[in-house]
């Protein structure tokens, strides 16, 4: 590869770790991968940091000089483990020798702009809900209403989280949102048991993912990113029970 080229590779190699960061892997994972990907194309010298915020990539060729490129990251995380699978099987046949650069970027075009099915988020949303409700002791019109208000989370994430100002924004607003929605229908119908549903629907926004690898990174030694996480983590989780407690604490102070 030519300087240039060279250049256009570094792109390609800071996006897919943008993607690989942005579906869900850990830190150490997004850098290792890159930095296999890097040696696969005769890189001399590969150095990769990776932050939750932002993605630094050095590399040097036989014979030049090195070149940089930075990215900051402006989602932080995400939970598409169809599109992380479909990256680390293009990383392994890339490390297998089976692919070219040209071939690299047209096959991570292709997963990129491969969105998630709609229909599928919207079923996972609803038997999740549902299910927990159910788990935590909830009768089958707590499991029915859980799944609808699942439902209900999924056009919030869909519609209203584009337009929030940031995650720790749309998390009060979903919360607070279901939560009145929960609480006012569990007064008009006493049949149903409006703890058991809002442990459904919590368990649709919790921070689950993200407080795991903010444990692992710091089993892994990465303690930047796992700070940056885990602060992160503990935001929304406290975002989240503030906006149910607001809608309970309104629900039952106007009726």
């Amino acid at each position: 590869m030519d300087s240039r080229s060279d250049s256009g590779f570094l792109n390609v190699l800071i996006q897919m770790g943008e993607a690989l960061q942005n579906s869900g892997a850990e830190i150490y994972r997004v850098e290792d991968t890159l930095n296999r990907i890097g040696y696969a194309y005769g890189a001399e010298e590969m150095n990769v940091f990776v932050i939750t915020s932002s993605i630094i990539i050095t590399m040097k060729m036989p014979g030049k000089d090195p070149l940089t490129q930075t990215r900051r990251l402006k989602k932080s995380g995400g939970n598409d483990f169809v599109k992380l699978e479909e990256l680390n099987e293009l990383s392994r046949q890339i490390c297998s020798g089976r692919i070219a650069v040209d071939e690299f970027e047209q096959q991570l075009d292709q997963i990129l702009s491969t969105g998630s099915s709609e229909k599928m988020l919207l079923l996972g949303n609803v038997l999740a809900a549902a299910n927990f409700a159910v788990f935590y002791g909830g009768s089958i019109w707590d499991f029915l209403f859980a799944g609808l208000m699942g439902a209900v989370i999924w056009l919030l994430e869909t519609y209203m989280e584009p337009i929030c100002l940031n995650s720790v924004a749309y998390q009060i607003a979903a919360s607070f949102l279901s939560g009145v929605g929960i609480c006012v229908v569990s007064r008009i119908f006493p049949i149903l048991h409006m703890d058991k549903i809002m442990i459904g629907d919590i368990m649709l926004l919790i921070p689950g993912l993200m407080f795991t690898n903010a444990i692992r990174d710091v089993l892994l030694g990465d303690t930047i990113s796992a700070s940056m996480r885990l602060i992160e983590a503990l935001l929304l989780a406290a975002a989240l029970a503030l906006g149910f407690f607001a809608a309970i604490w309104l629900v039952r102070g106007l009726w």
